[in-house]
């Protein structure tokens, strides 16, 4: 298995070290599915939530990196720039592991999202979008070692960097953005 200095080999290699099985695409897709669905950026409730699918308390690395990897999804969400970086292996890694982590990381946002999620009223495009997550976390050995397979990946992941923003607006809007405006004469 090659080495890598990818944020997300060091933060399996954190984990692992702890004892964890749970993979940093998980725990980023559980993180990211809550904020999407209106969790806010709280680090006691998110580190709980975390607590629970780790299955124990964070030690104090993990807990530092678990409240980074906040940090950089508020950034992400609220800041100017609205984009998502995905926390899964890079490209130097086999495709099936690739897609693996990516059906790991649709399984952790449904997890957070449809855990944390209030208002059960979502728009037909949200709902579509939940479906697509729930699809692609079934499909992990279904991509082939071929270009194909590699653009079929590429495809899905420019999808999901996509998706979160889409039910995070839904979600997150403020009530004074949905008071009637106005109307002009």
């Amino acid at each position: 298995m090659p080495t890598s200095n990818s944020p997300y080999a060091a933060f399996a290699a954190l984990l692992a070290s702890a004892g964890s099985a749970v993979s940093p695409a998980e725990l980023h897709g559980l993180l990211l599915g809550r904020s999407c669905a209106g969790a806010g950026f709280d680090a006691d409730a998110w580190l709980v939530d975390a607590g629970e699918l780790l299955g124990a308390e964070p030690q104090d690395t993990i807990r530092q990196a678990l409240i980074g990897l906040q940090e950089m999804v508020k950034g992400e969400l609220a800041g100017e720039d609205i984009t998502v970086v995905l926390l899964l292996p890079g490209d130097e890694a086999p495709l099936a592991e690739r897609a693996k982590a990516l059906g790991q990381w649709c399984q952790g946002f449904l997890d957070g999202f449809g855990g944390t999620l209030q208002d059960g009223a979502l728009s037909g495009d949200a709902m579509e979008v939940l479906q697509d997550l729930s699809s692609i976390a079934q499909v992990q050995s279904a991509l082939e070692e071929s270009e194909d397979g590699e653009n079929d990946y590429m495809e899905v992941m420019e999808y999901l960097r996509v998706a979160p923003l889409l039910l995070f607006t839904e979600c997150n809007k403020k009530p004074q953005a949905l008071a009637a405006k106005p109307s002009l004469h």
